[in-house]
């Protein structure tokens, strides 16, 4: 049986001037503008058909804090569809509270790439298909990398980042998401910075390569600005497909995406 392709919405949360949780939309992981409340979007979602919705807490591990629950809970309340949520999570326990906050999903980032242990423990204590492992990469043309691709004609490997993309690892995100597999990680959710919020369609060598890398299915993020994009990113091998400023701004529906993919013969869940 083929399995069908999800589309899935994203909410990048931050707190506002006055310590409220609001959603903000940005290019390259800069430049944030005001979108709206995480609460209300998460509704507007459900309602509208998404097959899964992501919360995204986008500066929690840079400020050393933990996941905003409190708001977490209230869109946990609203959506019942899977519910992933990521932002800070270091440790066994910090999983085990966004679970009973009403997550499905935790997305870590930073507190895997400092810790690689904190996949297998998480994936023991609550199963591998609670684990996605959320990789912020960004293009390197030097010669610092393991595993290179042609892009235009030169050589290019991806370093996977953390505390928001503020910072490298030296680590080629390539043989990061295969330990990050053989650890127990039951997704990848995989992030261009390059491509983020530029609307210009996927990076689709950063998501074949990582599809042709692991066998656990790859959630492809950052660029999508046209149903057209997913289509594309689908043809890689990609298993989903997150968007955000489309949805956030009514250019497209996800009712006119999921029907689009269905008219280019792509299984989705209409």
């Amino acid at each position: 049986m083929t399995l069908t392709k999800r589309i899935i919405p994203c909410i990048d949360v931050d707190t506002d001037d006055e310590g409220n949780a609001a959603v903000y939309t940005g290019v390259q992981f800069e430049d944030l503008e005001y979108t709206g409340d995480p609460v209300d979007m998460a509704k507007r979602y459900n309602e509208a058909g998404a097959d899964e919705f992501v919360f995204l807490d986008i500066t929690a591990s840079a400020e050393g804090r933990e996941t905003m629950l409190d708001t977490v809970r209230r869109v946990a309340d609203e959506v019942f569809i899977p519910l992933t949520v990521g932002g800070g999570i270091r440790t066994v326990e910090d999983i085990r509270e966004t679970l009973r906050a009403g997550a499905d999903k935790v997305s870590i980032n930073t507190g895997a790439i400092e810790r690689p242990e904190l996949i297998t423990e998480g994936a023991k204590a609550f199963g591998n298909q609670c684990i996605l492992i959320s990789v912020d990469a960004r293009r390197r043309y030097d010669e610092e990398g393991q595993h290179y691709v042609k892009i235009d004609g030169e050589s290019v490997w991806f370093e996977a980042t953390i505390h928001g993309g503020r910072k490298g690892t030296g680590l080629d995100v390539l043989e990061w998401v295969r330990e990050a597999e053989e650890r127990g990680a039951g997704e990848m959710f995989i992030n261009s910075i390059d491509q983020d919020g530029t609307k210009d369609g996927y990076d689709l060598p950063l998501m074949k390569a990582v599809s042709e890398a692991v066998s656990t299915p790859v959630i492809a993020s950052s660029g999508c600005g046209s149903p057209q994009h997913m289509d594309e990113v689908f043809d890689v091998g990609a298993d989903a497909a997150l968007a955000a400023s489309i949805f956030h701004f009514d250019e497209y529906t996800i009712q006119e995406t999921k029907e689009y993919l269905d008219e280019q013969d792509i299984p989705v869940r209409l």
